[in-house]
């Protein structure tokens, strides 16, 4: 990866991608349900929306690893550009799409677009990122998505109505004003990226050689659980907006309210990264990744009982707020553990993982929503997010700590025990002194 290094002491670079994010994101979680609803309007039932959900993981799939191999070498910039016009116009095709296969396609092409918009944008944030920085850094980054997720689906349930037969029209006008959202990503994606520098006097200088094989990767110790976590906590966000608004159609809840449970879950994922800091200082890396999984798969399991409206929301309030943690610690775990000249292939992978799991995980949920019924998918969540909580809890005690800065070697118990401190291997007091 080209090395490059965060000039003077503003982050207006972060904020900016934040809010491209916002806009990039919030048209994506505008359009996920959008295209459940006019499946559902076209005719779908509970396995064809698992399918079509599929889809949109399957190209992204394909190509994820050959994108980081390249931004590894290259700039990370030209990514967003693509991936924001990919976004947008998988978005409107997807409304203008009359059949379901058509459907699926677009949506296909929407998942390659938000592939490739968040590959450029976490490779930016891991390079422009001082070691000590990065847990707040991805955490701040995340809050992008989850400010688009906050406000995607309860756009998208003020503009679909299902009286009268309106669903197929107003969800096709929900994907359209969603293309239009991504679009707006482009005012902020000026000057994201820096040009390569020589790195200061005293910081040593990414090695070269071969590019790191793939295998090599994902053999470095807290990959793995990193990859899972993060591929569990997604699939629970995934299938969340696909078929919650399934099981709304069961329990004659309105699409309305449907949008605004689901941003009620992303606005407990921001409040959790606002707070990821002391959280991490207070409990320590590991264990609160592994408590956050395991407390998600209770709550999703949970959701499947008939509760009142009420109820749910204070469930999806207590998920968002676990599922908050998964996605900032894995990407952090990731890139510290691998080589640096290998940082975007090893985020790539992380993302083939979230894509594997986008096509798995809706495409088993469908299959078990066919044969057990709607609440199938919530339990095999639930079942896979205790999974991940059992991985993290295992790395940790094997590695005895927190991972060092970025080599993959195990760090002294009591390093994981804070952002501030995950650089000290290499810098000792200057990475404390720079805590937020």
């Amino acid at each position: 990866m080209t090395a490059t290094h965060t000039a003077g002491p503003g982050r207006s670079w972060l904020l900016r991608l934040v809010l491209t994010f916002s806009f990039a994101q919030g048209a994506v979680s505008m359009a996920r349900p959008a295209v459940t609803y006019r499946a559902l309007a076209l005719g779908a039932d509970g396995r064809a929306v698992g399918v079509i959900t599929a889809v949109y993981a399957l190209l992204p799939l394909l190509v994820a690893v050959p994108l980081g191999r390249r931004t590894d070498h290259g700039r990370c910039a030209p990514l967003l550009v693509v991936g924001v016009a990919l976004i947008s116009g998988g978005c409107a095709l997807s409304g203008l799409a009359g059949s379901l296969p058509a459907m699926a396609a677009w949506s296909g092409v929407m998942g390659l677009g938000h592939l490739c918009f968040v590959i450029g944008a976490q490779s930016i944030v891991a390079r422009r990122s001082a070691p000590e920085d990065r847990d707040r850094n991805f955490g701040h980054f995340t809050i992008g998505a989850s400010l688009g997720q906050l406000i995607g689906p309860a756009a998208a349930g003020l503009v679909i109505s299902e009286q009268d037969g309106r669903m197929a029209p107003t969800s096709a006008t929900a994907l359209l004003v969603s293309g239009a959202v991504a679009a707006v990503s482009y005012a902020s994606l000026w000057r994201l990226e820096q040009r390569a520098r020589t790195a200061p006097s005293g910081t040593p200088a990414p090695a070269a050689g071969p590019p790191v094989p793939v295998r090599g990767i994902l053999r470095t110790r807290g990959v793995p659980a990193g990859i899972f976590m993060s591929l569990a906590v997604l699939s629970a966000t995934d299938i969340l907006t696909a078929y919650l608004p399934v099981i709304g159609e069961d329990r004659a809840i309105a699409p309305t309210t449907i949008g605004l449970l689901l941003s009620l879950r992303a606005a407990a994922t921001i409040a959790c990264r606002l707070v990821m800091t002391p959280m991490i200082r207070w409990l320590g890396r590991t264990a609160l990744m592994a408590v956050s999984c395991a407390l998600a798969g209770v709550l999703c399991g949970g959701l499947v009982l008939p509760v009142p409206v009420w109820a749910l929301a204070a469930m999806l309030l207590a998920l968002g707020f676990c599922l908050g943690v998964g996605q900032p610690l894995s990407m952090t775990t990731v890139v510290q553990a691998a080589p640096e000249r290998a940082r975007s292939t090893a985020l790539a992978l992380r993302l083939t993982g979230n894509r594997l799991g986008q096509v798995a995980a809706p495409a088993g949920a469908g299959l078990l929503a066919g044969v057990a019924g709607t609440a199938a998918p919530f339990v095999l969540l639930g079942a896979l997010l205790l999974s991940s909580a059992a991985m993290a809890a295992r790395t940790g005690r094997a590695r005895g700590g927190g991972t060092a800065s970025g080599s993959g070697v195990a760090a002294p118990v009591g390093e994981e025990a804070g952002p501030g401190r995950l650089g000290e291997g290499a810098g000792g007091q200057r990475a404390r002194s720079k805590e937020p």
